[in-house]
């Protein structure tokens, strides 16, 4: 590549040995979502040739693993990303996959246009390929780009193949002969597009999730729906065909692809009403009350809704996962079959998310489960599940990561924001919002309020000490029994596998060492997470006060949760003594 073989000769002429060696003595590990960095020169980056070196190594894993490789073929898909500077595009570099693979004799089921992040482990399951590669850096900063990696059960890797596809990358870090022949794309026989079959499919397998077609073609309600400059715009109204549904109004400034995302701050539909500007007055304008925003990749959905105040409410994923439990539930109570059991079926959470799901299982007599960080954890749980008979209902994680049903093995904004349209159109029925809803779920199973916010941190060495402090607090190999004036019950560190709260003090949850992550239990019943982020450079916390049914004074639990916070981040963060940056809002 011309582009980053510049940048690497410019940064030589210039003397720019510190940036050198930065980008060019490390390499990129697997983190919560695969490989993922800045696009640009450098072994640390995402470029052409770290995905050429990760594709080799990723041959020689499957290699290994499976004996009929070379039979049942890799699915490859891609975003809308792209850099000009680098000339790295998720286009150019999805090729690269498939050419490497193409070179080696290996069936590629190469999209011929980008996708939603959920079709490649979906394409993956239903062509019964080994494995799948998704070229995304989802809804992070327009930067950067990613390689995530799906293995033949549907589900994102996990260890150990992520060590072990590392080691590989390592022992062929030269391309090989015909790597670099993307041409292999355009003429080799062994090079299929999955798009029209995937899609077809996977619009069918959408029905399942879908229980009031009928109503849904009679609403009155409107929704708008922004793609953020991604690929979402095509599925989601598809879907919405699907579920007998007028088309949702598209923002027009966002409905088509756009690398610099030009109109918003950041890509994240998860900071809030700042980035849903367009959408929320477009919504005004048109007399919607409902606006769902799918992340650039369509794998996360926000969702808001106008109130009689005039005001609108962004729900967190909390919230909405309180939403989407009571709902899929109710669904499957008034359509389950009459020996359908209801100790069969399965709720999954990630531990930093809401609490809430477990609340309505006690109540309503089913189970629920929680996971590490990361929907890769629920893919596969979800796979054992389903493997044992079970049925699984619905999984979430608090970031805005939603699965409703089990066709695909991974958060799906495409499903959720039409299975989102379709509680809105059956509680409009009955003149209920959504926010309303929310209020009575609450009710029922108690409230759970919670907020989730981050710090900035650029520094390894800083996030570390921060960690380190904590587990030597008052003593060496001692952690607090106080933040501030709040008592500590139990506390479990992920990283190291200590569990207070358990008799033998090992975390039931499995160690991730290379991922800081500890969790407070207070005497108030508030539970605290402090962790580092696996796709950026943030320090994330998230604290929940989860009430029983007759506790109904919220503001009371506000309160106590906004002052638990302050001395969380007092004391256990220290912000300025640290150097930590605020999330801007």
């Amino acid at each position: 590549n011309p582009k980053t073989k510049e940048q690497i000769e410019n940064l030589l002429r210039n003397g720019m040995n510190k940036e050198l060696r930065d980008r060019l003595c490390c390499r990129m590990t697997f983190g919560t979502a695969g490989l993922r960095s800045a696009m640009g020169a450098g072994f640390c980056y995402i470029n052409d040739l770290t995905v050429i070196q990760s594709t080799q190594g990723m041959y020689k894993y499957l290699e290994r693993c499976f004996s009929d490789f070379k039979q049942r073929g890799f699915v490859v898909g891609y975003d809308t990303r792209g850099q000009v500077t680098s000339s790295c595009s998720s286009q150019r570099l999805a090729k690269y996959t498939a050419a490497v693979l193409l070179a080696k004799d290996v069936p590629v089921y190469l999209f011929s246009r980008y996708v939603p992040t959920p079709f490649v482990p979906y394409a993956v399951q239903e062509l019964k390929a080994v494995a799948g590669v998704m070229i995304t850096a989802s809804h992070n900063r327009k930067e950067d780009n990613g390689y995530k990696v799906y293995w033949e059960t549907g589900a994102q890797i996990t260890s150990p193949h992520d060590k072990e596809i590392l080691k590989c990358i390592e022992e062929c870090v030269e391309p090989w002969n015909g790597s670099w022949n993307d041409n292999l794309v355009d003429t080799s026989p062994l090079k299929r597009d999955p798009l029209q079959d995937i899609c077809r499919r996977y619009m069918e397998d959408l029905k399942k999730i879908c229980f009031h077609r009928e109503l849904n073609s009679k609403t009155t309600l409107k929704f708008v729906h922004t793609s953020f400059h991604g690929v979402g715009h095509d599925y989601v109204q598809l879907a919405f065909q699907v579920f007998g549904f007028k088309p949702p109004i598209p923002v027009p400034e966002q409905k088509d692809p756009d690398p610099d995302f030009s109109t918003v701050k950041c890509p994240n539909p998860e900071e809030g009403e700042s980035v849903l500007e367009l959408s929320l007055r477009l919504a005004e304008r048109e007399n919607a009350r409902v606006v769902l925003a799918t992340d650039p990749d369509a794998d996360r959905l926000a969702v808001a809704e106008l109130q009689e105040n005039g005001h609108w409410k962004v729900f967190t994923g909390n919230e909405l996962a309180a939403l989407f439990g009571w709902w899929m539930f109710d669904c499957w109570k008034k359509n389950k079959s009459r020996n359908a059991d209801v100790k069969n079926v399965y709720m999954l959470a990630t531990t930093v998310s809401s609490k809430i799901l477990k609340a309505i299982a006690l109540e309503e007599g089913f189970h629920f489960e929680e996971t590490l960080p990361g929907f890769k954890w629920i893919g596969c749980r979800i796979k054992d599940l389903l493997e044992n008979g079970k049925e699984v209902l619905f999984a979430f994680e608090e970031s805005i990561g939603f699965l409703c049903g089990t066709s695909v093995l991974e958060k799906d904004g495409v499903s959720a924001a039409v299975v989102v349209a379709e509680m809105a159109a059956y509680l409009e029925t009955m003149n209920i919002t959504l926010k309303q809803q929310l209020t009575k779920v609450y009710e029922k199973y108690g409230y759970h309020i919670s907020k989730t916010s981050y710090f900035l941190c650029y520094d390894p060495i800083t996030i570390k000490s921060i960690f380190e402090r904590l587990r030597n607090f008052d003593a060496p190999k001692e952690y607090p029994r106080f933040c501030g004036a709040f008592a500590i019950l139990h506390i479990r560190d992920i990283t190291t596998g200590y569990d207070s709260s358990q008799p033998n003090k090992k975390s039931v949850l499995p160690v991730s060492k290379n991922s800081q992550m500890i969790t407070f239990t207070f005497q108030n019943g508030c539970v605290a997470t402090l962790r580092t982020s696996g796709t950026e450079p943030k320090i994330k916390y998230y604290a929940e006060m989860c009430a029983s049914p007759e506790q109904s004074d919220t503001a009371l639990l506000e309160e106590e949760l906004k002052k638990l916070i302050e001395a969380l981040i007092e004391n256990f963060l220290e912000p300025s003594k640290n150097g930590l940056i605020w999330r801007s809002v």
